[in-house]
């Protein structure tokens, strides 16, 4: 992994960098899809609540405690070999909000976001284990084409700048090299369209 250069302070990166993170992402776009099909807000709210805590929280807990452990450099795990472990916690985390969400009897739409999200987590654990792409790039990304497909293209598109200034921070940072960018964004553009064109 490349380094920072000492004489750079990039504030502004490293502030796009937490609030774009991938649970930040996934957790903020799972409210409006699940008030997309639900009219009671209750409903609706518990929905967004039972796949923020598996597919979101639970995980990054669980990077949290790596971290406070030492067995983690940092939260946005730089190290590719380092995120194997917490992958397999979100595979195993996001497996049961999908089931989870169906047996609750969710709006299709619902646990459809919680495949989506889970196919590209099984995806980038793919990946890691022989490359390492951007995780950031690749949820916002992801986002992006989730919004377009489910909400329409004039949301998408209001939103395409955020792949831009998440890639461009990304950069900034020197926590990856251009290459890995544009595999993080190729891989979030390709995983929701494949997946909403199968189902």
């Amino acid at each position: 992994m490349n380094q920072q250069p000492q004489n750079v302070n990039p504030s502004w990166a490293r502030l796009v960098s937490y609030l774009f993170s991938p649970p930040l992402v996934w957790a903020t776009l799972a409210f409006p899809i699940a008030f997309r099909d639900t009219p009671a807000q209750g409903q609706a709210l518990l929905w967004a609540g039972v796949y923020v805590l598996l597919v979101c929280l639970l995980p990054l807990g669980y990077v949290v405690w790596m971290v406070r452990r030492g067995s983690i450099t940092d939260l946005h795990m730089e190290v590719r070999q380092q995120r194997l472990r917490p992958f397999i916690v979100s595979l195993i985390c996001t497996t049961i909000a999908w089931w989870t969400l169906r047996f609750m009897g969710a709006p299709p739409v619902v646990p459809l976001f919680a495949l989506f999200s889970l196919v590209q987590i099984a995806v980038m654990a793919g990946i890691t284990v022989v490359w390492q792409i951007s995780m950031h790039a690749m949820s916002i990304t992801g986002a992006t084409i989730a919004t377009g497909i489910l909400f329409g293209f004039l949301p998408a598109l209001l939103t395409l700048p955020l792949v831009l200034l998440v890639a461009a921070a990304r950069l900034r940072l020197h926590r990856h090299t251009l290459a890995q960018v544009l595999g993080g964004i190729l891989v979030g553009a390709l995983v929701p369209v494949v997946l909403f064109a199968l189902l």
